[in-house]
Order: structure tokens, then C-alpha cells, then sequence
């Protein structure tokens, strides 16, 4: 059954209004709406949305917590940098990232963190 609808990602924050600048006033998206001081929600492409909620903890998890797919990624890592995002470079053992990208084998990736350090990919598949 679920299989049959949208879904969108739920990201943690612990400064709402540094999230709001950054998502809104560095990466562009646009508000949909925000409530109450407790979240906000940002639209993305293909009619879907990104949903940042208020925390007292954040998030200490150091996985990838959302990605972006791309049709270029050196021309997505290109424009983060020209928005002042600062792309992370990663050594061995995996990933290795040079100039910022890394093959995975099925698709190329770059990552970098919101203000609450939420780590965020784009990502372009190969083939």
C-alpha cells in the first residue's frame, strides 16, 4: 500500500531561523509554509518537500540524512560552492572524495551538512 504514495524526509533542528537561512537564503528552496515555531516546509522538485522540524537534541548521526538527485554533479557541487555550501571531502577507507565527488560504483556523490550538521547529499546516478 505504501509503496503507492509520496513521502518526504523529516530533518531536526535546533535553530530553526539558521535553518530557514539555510535551506531558504543559501540552497533557494522555497517556503511552502511554517508552523508555530515548530517546523518549517520547503518545497523540492517534482512536487515533493523537505519538512524541518524543531529539536532540543538534533541529530548526531553522521549518515546521510538526504539526498538530492541531479542530472550534473559537478555542476550541482559547482553551485553549492558559489552559494557558500562547503562541500566535505572524505578519505579512506570510503568514501574517497576528490575535488569534493566521490564514485560509489553506481552513482556519483557529494555531501555537506546543514547548520544543525544534518548531512546532506546530491547525488547523480551513472548509466
Amino acid at each position: 500500500m505504501l509503496s503507492d504514495y509520496p513521502c518526504f524526509p523529516i530533518l531536526l533542528s535546533k535553530d530553526l531561523d539558521a535553518s530557514r537561512d539555510f535551506y531558504h537564503g543559501t540552497l533557494g528552496l522555497e517556503i511552502a509554509r511554517e508552523d508555530e515555531d515548530d517546523r518549517i516546509v520547503f518545497r523540492c522538485g517534482g512536487g515533493t518537500q523537505l519538512v524541518v522540524t524543531k529539536s532540543t537534541t538534533g541529530t548526531s548521526d553522521t549518515q546521510t540524512q538526504m539526498a538530492w538527485r541531479v542530472p550534473d554533479i559537478r555542476a550541482a557541487v559547482d553551485d553549492l560552492r558559489a552559494r557558500g555550501v562547503r562541500i566535505e571531502e572524505y578519505t579512506a577507507p570510503d568514501p574517497v572524495t576528490t575535488d569534493g565527488v566521490a564514485d560509489m560504483g553506481h552513482s556519483s556523490a557529494a555531501w555537506f551538512l546543514d547548520s544543525s550538521h544534518n548531512v546532506l547529499a546530491v547525488v547523480q546516478p551513472k548509466g
